[in-house]
């Protein structure tokens, strides 16, 4: 009841934990944005703690706002002070939105609208002097500007903003970059050469950044046009691949059909969420180190194994998905998603919206 009260409620460029919205939705409307607007400046931006730091009372008063039956006020009252089970004991917190049940993502989404974005919607219309796009995934959120001083300013007054609720933005996850059609030629105008890698970038950064699992690249298409590339993030491929060289050594004396059926549902899940376009030489990697430790795993069950790469990739071939992209560009599945009823940089009835569906 609540989800379909709030769904005429929350703002466009909202997109975490909501009815037929998901990452990849994000994902494109983030990509079409920077596409299509004027963004020359990137905001990457993250709250530190939101799930455990969000007032309790204060998310109640913002519900309040517009529930106003009081036995619905209650039920949500009794949620948040459920407390959480660990190791045989209950711990009941002040603060937070109880994370883990399943009310918490709607009551963190319902928080971040009367403390965000309606706020950085209004900031938008009157205080931007260029254009300006908004994407926001749960407490993940990522700002594009044509100006570098709407950037710095927004920023600013950001942080004070969520101070006020007794938020605060992660000091290591949070950075200003210059990014878009333009990066690159004022960086080499500039003399700073090729762009930081996120992990070691400073304030004004390099021509990348990290959104929900992948990293946001400056590029060119084959006709020397600008073009967004998106590669997996190599800490979560090199963390995955750990995870499944652990699972391995624990499966290393299962018969291979068995080895086989349990890596080729890992390998086709890695494909669902990361085989998009400007993605094919990662997902390519991830099935090869694969292939390779499950070579290492097979070899390891005799001494006189003789599990050769010729063999390994027949096998492979019989068990794994090979790797091809499955997402469409997207441009394409944005404007079939959010269409707009006029013409638009020839797209046949359909005007792209800058950072969502509103």
């Amino acid at each position: 009841m609540l989800n379909a009260i709030y769904e005429e409620e929350f703002l466009g460029f909202s997109y975490g934990f909501r009815p037929k919205r998901g990452q990849h939705d994000a994902l494109d409307a983030l990509t079409v944005g920077i596409t299509t607007a004027k963004v020359n400046w990137i905001v990457d931006a993250d709250i530190q703690n939101f799930f455990g730091a969000v007032s309790q009372a204060e998310l109640i008063g913002f519900v309040e706002r517009r529930i106003g039956d009081k036995r619905i006020i209650r039920l949500i009252q009794k949620w948040l002070k459920a407390g959480v089970l660990e190791d045989g004991v209950v711990s009941v917190n002040e603060t937070g939105t109880g994370q883990g049940s399943v009310i918490s993502p709607l009551l963190a989404n319902i928080h971040l609208h009367y403390v965000l974005d309606l706020w950085a919607a209004d900031w938008r219309r009157q205080k931007a002097e260029g254009d300006m796009i908004i994407v926001r995934y749960a407490d993940d959120l990522v700002l594009g500007f044509e100006h570098e001083t709407d950037a710095r300013r927004f920023l600013d007054e950001m942080r004070e903003r969520l101070g006020v609720y007794a938020l605060s933005l992660h000091p290591d996850k949070t950075r200003l970059i210059a990014f878009g059609r333009h990066a690159a030629a004022d960086r080499a105008r500039a003399g700073l050469g090729k762009p930081e890698t996120p992990a070691f970038a400073g304030l004004r950064g390099g021509r990348l950044f990290n959104f929900l699992g992948f990293t946001f690249i400056c590029g060119q298409n084959r006709r020397g046009g600008f073009l967004i590339k998106r590669k997996s993030r190599r800490d979560r491929v090199r963390a995955r691949l750990r995870a499944i060289k652990e699972e391995l050594r624990r499966r290393r004396h299962q018969p291979i059909p068995v080895q086989g059926a349990w890596l080729g549902q890992v390998v086709a899940g890695f494909f669902a969420y990361h085989a998009v376009p400007t993605n094919g030489s990662a997902i390519s990697a991830f099935r090869h180190h694969v292939v390779d430790l499950w070579r290492r795993t097979l070899a390891r069950r005799s001494q006189r194994d003789r599990t050769t790469w010729q063999r390994i990739e027949k096998i492979a071939d019989d068990w794994l998905p090979k790797p091809h992209i499955l997402h469409p560009w997207p441009n394409q599945r944005f404007a079939v998603k959010h269409p707009r009823w006029k013409p638009y940089a020839g797209k046949p009835l359909v005007r792209f919206c800058a950072g969502g569906a509103q």
